[in-house]
């Protein structure tokens, strides 16, 4: 009968110190959830939707010259970068996005920025389903965009606005229903 005392005497102890360490983190919980809530937002890596982007005009690989005004409204437009993990990640969902795009390959604009034998390799990938760019970093192309990270995705409206950009979820998810 002793040990039946002690046990429960332990097991009691053993549940009171588990409720104060669950106490314990939940408080760290809530801490932390006020540290994130207060820390500014990162800044947008492309123009945002309603910005009328910037002249320019580039040369797809395929030699021929694409400007502003060529980014008719429902444009899906991709900036990746040679080397950049988020892009290698992404590059399976943009595909899919661009094969599945209304007005195909004419309405998808790819621009590659960096010149190795890496961007080789996303052109070759990019080449069936868009139209392609290589450009050297700082190009007026990515001036026009406002890029200033990788993976960057719009989807163009009327007039040479963005009309939606950010995550490729929510830009492809638009030019579904474009």
């Amino acid at each position: 009968m002793p040990y039946l005392v002690a046990g429960v005497i332990l097991v009691g102890l053993l549940v009171v110190l588990d409720l104060l360490l669950t106490f314990g983190v939940i408080r760290r919980l809530r801490e932390h959830t006020e540290l994130l809530s207060q820390r500014p937002s990162m800044p947008d890596i492309i123009a945002a939707p309603g910005t009328t982007i910037s002249s320019f005009a580039a040369t797809t690989v395929e030699g021929d010259v694409i400007a502003d005004a060529d980014l008719v409204g429902g444009t899906m437009v991709g900036f990746f970068s040679p080397g950049c993990g988020a892009c290698t990640e992404q590059m399976p969902a943009f595909l899919t996005a661009a094969k599945s795009h209304p007005g195909g390959q004419e309405r998808v604009l790819a621009v590659v920025t960096g010149r190795d034998e890496d961007s080789v390799e996303q052109v070759q990938t990019l080449s069936p389903v868009a139209r392609v760019v290589v450009v050297e970093h700082g190009h007026d192309v990515e001036k026009a965009f406002a890029v200033s990270g990788y993976p960057a995705f719009a989807l163009m409206g009327d007039g040479g606005a963005v009309a939606v950009s950010g995550s490729l979820t929510t830009v492809a998810a638009a030019s579904a229903t474009a």
